[in-house]
């Protein structure tokens, strides 16, 4: 006979959080929102901590490069979608990995006998400024000059002038040697105002630059999220059908944690991909998605470092609507979370969970937090900015940007499903759509984290642990919904709120 739940499958809006004794020092500046996203043993540090809960979704629409980028300089994390070709993914992650160090090994080079017209070659390809002059041209020779666009005048020099002639040579330049901290290294850059600092070993062979430019963006952007290299984290999704081709080149690539991207995690699939991940490679990987205690349990059993939690909640998902397949989001968070933390108290392993979907207000998220996630993945909230990578367009007098499931017939389920063979399935579980343009990433993640922490403070919280140990929530009736938002009143746009 089929088991039946007793209680009804409950969303956030359903819920709401009573207030603690707020204390003096419990101001929103005093709030620490990091969090781990990857399992680790009692007493001992997460390896990898976000400093605020918030990933984006493993969206064609909504995590590229750009998102990627974008959301580390504010300390979240973005997962780039898998539902494109293994070269195009992992030239995204490299151009994360690539786009902010503090030891960087070197992609533009040449030889001295190279000519102007090879530099702007290597300008227009690669994007770069500065260009390394060793003596066979790789990364690694010996250095024997640099050469940056104030070393000549296209509207002047001949494009077959040899690079030799107008490099700046190598005794004139100012460098550090192997050994050289990165607050060394950024002292030269400061002390001799130089945009560039290249470091070389006892032969005079070049290791590494070092860029002011990397230096003023870790100033502008004090939460930002930073591996050992000072390169900024990005994970990947990847599927459970190519991914013994997909993963050797991500984690070659840099990529610090990846992400099984399916509506249906509970699957032997799901285990065969984390198994071959956890036995091969170094890198941390996130399953799912799942509804209840027995998919989560299974996928920890599994060794999944993270688990996504939620099927059917998101904005653009009709999986509940075309299967019958789901639960309320809040209802499957709450029952996951103590299964969390139960483990935790058996094993002394904690794994972080993972809220995927059904945020429609801002405060959800906070719901989620308090109900045990460790942090939020979002589609509809960070496909709004100008960062996503879909269009932007004007419908009527308003701009608007697209936005599709990767369930939908325009994502192609990219072999999502987990249901074996190689064919995706025949039918949408998703939606393509518009979504309200809200302008710039960093002015409206700033207002989310400002109402998270004055929330939290509310309920004297002051980190999110914190939060998930003291926070009271009630219930909520049909009737205190209407009651909880403007009602009985004519608003000044001519409107009538609900009587």
């Amino acid at each position: 006979m089929a088991h039946y739940y007793k209680e009804p499958s409950r969303t956030f809006s359903e819920f709401l959080l009573l207030p603690n004794l707020t204390t003096k020092d419990c101001i929103p500046a005093n709030v620490d929102l990091k969090t781990p996203i990857v399992k680790f043993q009692k007493d001992e540090k997460p390896a990898i901590e976000l400093n605020v809960p918030f990933a984006s979704a493993v969206m064609q629409a909504v995590s590229d490069q750009h998102m990627a980028i974008a959301l580390a300089q504010c300390g979240g994390i973005s997962f780039i979608y898998g539902s494109q070709t293994v070269a195009d993914q992992v030239e995204m992650v490299r151009k994360v990995k690539e786009y902010k160090a503090g030891f960087v090994v070197s992609r533009s080079n040449l030889t001295p006998n190279h000519t102007l017209r090879d530099v702007l070659a290597l300008n227009e390809r690669n994007g770069h400024s500065t260009v390394a002059v060793t003596d066979d041209g790789t990364p690694k020779g010996k250095l024997l000059g640099i050469v940056t666009s104030r070393d000549y005048r296209t509207s002047r020099d001949s494009l077959d002038k040899p690079v030799s002639e107008f490099m700046t040579p190598y005794s004139s330049l100012i460098y550090g040697t192997l050994g050289t901290t990165l607050s060394e290294a950024n002292d030269l850059i400061w002390e001799h105002k130089l945009n560039c600092v290249p470091i070389v070993d006892g032969d005079q062979n070049l290791v590494y630059l070092v860029f002011r430019k990397d230096y003023d963006r870790h100033k502008e952007n004090p939460l930002e999220l930073l591996d050992n290299n000072k390169s900024y984290i990005v994970g990947a999704g990847i599927n459970t059908k190519d991914y013994k081709e997909r993963v050797p080149a991500l984690v070659e690539a840099g990529v610090d944690i990846l992400v099984i991207d399916s509506s249906d995690g509970f699957s032997e699939w799901q285990r065969e991909t984390v198994q071959y991940v956890k036995a091969n490679f170094n890198v941390k990987i996130g399953a799912g998605n799942v509804a209840d205690k027995e998919g989560f349990m299974y996928l920890v059993e599994s060794g999944a470092d993270f688990v996504k939690v939620g099927i059917g909640g998101g904005s653009i998902c009709i999986t509940r609507e075309q299967k019958g397949i789901g639960r309320g989001q809040a209802s499957a968070l709450i029952e996951i979370a103590e299964a969390r933390d139960a483990y935790f108290e058996e094993t002394g392993t904690y794994v972080p969970i993972c809220s995927d979907g059904g945020i429609v207000h801002d405060y959800h998220i906070t719901m989620a937090l308090a109900m045990g996630a460790n942090f939020v993945m979002m589609g509809r909230y960070f496909a709004r900015f100008d960062e996503s990578p879909t269009k932007k367009l004007k419908i009527g007098n308003n701009y608007v940007k697209e936005y599709w499931a990767e369930g939908s017939n325009r994502a192609r389920n990219w072999e999502r499903y987990d249901l074996g063979g190689k064919q995706g399935l025949l039918f949408e579980e998703g939606v393509d759509s518009y979504v309200p343009y809200a302008g710039g990433l960093r002015e409206n993640l700033d207002k989310t984290t400002s109402k998270i922490k004055s929330t939290m403070c509310n309920c004297g919280a002051k980190t999110i642990r914190g939060l998930q140990s003291e926070a009271r929530i009630t219930l909520v009736s049909s009737t205190s919904l209407v009651e909880g938002g403007a009602h009985d009143v004519i608003l000044k746009d001519g409107s009538m709120s609900a009587e």
